[in-house]
């Protein structure tokens, strides 16, 4: 506990990731930089004064608190000196002395993790690729990295569920500043991690930081749509300082989204348009982990189109049976596999916790998130606020 005490201590002193860095290299552990004489960090080169200052306070009161809430929220702490902290995340410049994991994280050194992200502001094509290149990604072997926010980066994240596979989410906020059922959706099947410690308050730089950490897990980065000046190419320009493999989907010329991939191909950048595309460059790196897969999500269900009449016009489909908006199980169920109709035979009555779920059907929590949201876009069932479903009903 002493130990982890002083981890946590540096993870929330307040100072900036290449200040941390610093301390380390100079002091060699966290309790050595905690006990350096007074004056000492006022000295150091690559700190500055008002860094040295804030150290100077040595504040270590919130390590109870944090360490109640990471058990609270189910967060798991990872220091640079255990054996679970991910090698290719400490070979990175100024590597994360902690971070906060919830979910489980996968052997990130043994697999091909691909970043895939884009443009907040995503046209409906930039939508469409993200999920499809994301869930083709996973479909081939590899795990999605995301940084949920909105537009292509959650698309990414969904489109990695919805293949049943696995996806690493990297936060810029604190655990509890990322909210939403998506998080806790990639939590269950894969993992979600932040640097900060619960309580930390959030900063405009940490979401230029957290670059740093999701580049530095990857092996390469997938970019599908983003203007010539956004932070997707800050995250591409991070990711190229690292060393990592850049792609890009290409876009329409003249389409303002297009501007930063086209930069990115014209740089060297090599075009993309499936997953597999992607994860070919890393085949001989990965032996009998990555194999070729070239299907595609299932598209929801279009709404069929309502016949109108009227003066002249004889009305039509009179004979037809009624338009209706939900499905009709007895005509339907018999499409689905044993896997997806135990989990519907679970779902009883209005609003079931996800949690009820996993605990009947006895699955494994990614796939019950996985196979939900194939049938939440099949139109079967229909989620509801506080991680609950519901069956989606026919009509009467």
């Amino acid at each position: 506990m002493a130990a982890l005490e002083y981890w946590l201590w540096l993870s929330g002193a307040g100072i900036s990731p290449r200040a941390k860095a610093r301390l380390l290299e100079v002091y060699g552990s966290p309790e050595a930089a905690f006990f350096a004489p007074a004056g000492d960090y006022a000295r150091i080169e690559g700190l500055s004064p008002s860094e040295a200052a804030l150290l100077e306070k040595r504040e270590n009161g919130r390590v109870e608190w944090i360490l109640d809430e990471c058990r609270r929220q189910n967060i798991k702490i990872l220091t640079l000196q255990d054996a679970e902290y991910p090698e290719r995340l400490k070979n990175i410049f100024a590597p994360p002395p902690v971070i906060y994991v919830r979910g489980s994280l996968p052997g990130v050194d043994e697999n091909a993790l691909i970043a895939i992200i884009g443009t907040r502001s995503a046209s409906p094509y930039g939508l469409k690729m993200g999920l499809e290149l994301a869930y083709q990604t996973a479909r081939c072997g590899g795990v999605v990295v995301s940084l949920l926010t909105n537009g292509i980066d959650a698309q990414a994240a969904r489109g990695a569920l919805l293949a049943g596979g696995r996806c690493v989410a990297v936060l810029g906020t604190a655990h509890e500043g990322s909210g939403g059922r998506l998080a806790e959706d990639v939590a269950a099947a894969g993992a979600v991690i932040s640097e900060y410690a619960p309580g930390t308050r959030p900063m405009k730089s940490f979401f230029r930081e957290r670059n740093r950490i999701a580049a530095g897990l990857s092996v390469g980065l997938a970019v599908v749509e983003a203007p010539e000046k956004s932070g997707t190419l800050l995250f591409a320009a991070e990711a190229a300082e690292q060393g990592k493999e850049i792609f890009a989907v290409p876009g329409n010329a003249d389409a303002e989204n297009s501007a930063g991939t086209i930069a990115l191909l014209k740089q060297g950048a090599k075009l993309v348009t499936s997953g597999w595309d992607v994860l070919c460059e890393f085949e001989g790196r990965f032996p009998g982990r990555l194999r070729p897969v070239f299907a595609l999500p299932p598209e929801p269900p279009k709404e069929e189109k309502k016949e109108e009449s009227g003066a002249g016009f004889a009305k039509k489909g009179i004979d037809k049976e009624k338009s209706r908006g939900y499905i009709d199980l007895k005509e339907q169920l018999s499409t689905l596999s044993a896997e997806q109709l135990k989990i519907i035979a679970a779902i009883e009555g209005e609003a079931v916790h996800i949690d009820e779920i996993i605990e009947s059907t006895g699955l494994p929590a990614g796939k019950v998130l996985a196979q939900l949201t194939f049938l939440e876009i099949k139109g079967f069932v229909r989620r509801a606020a506080g991680r609950r479903v519901s069956l989606n009903t026919a009509k009467k």
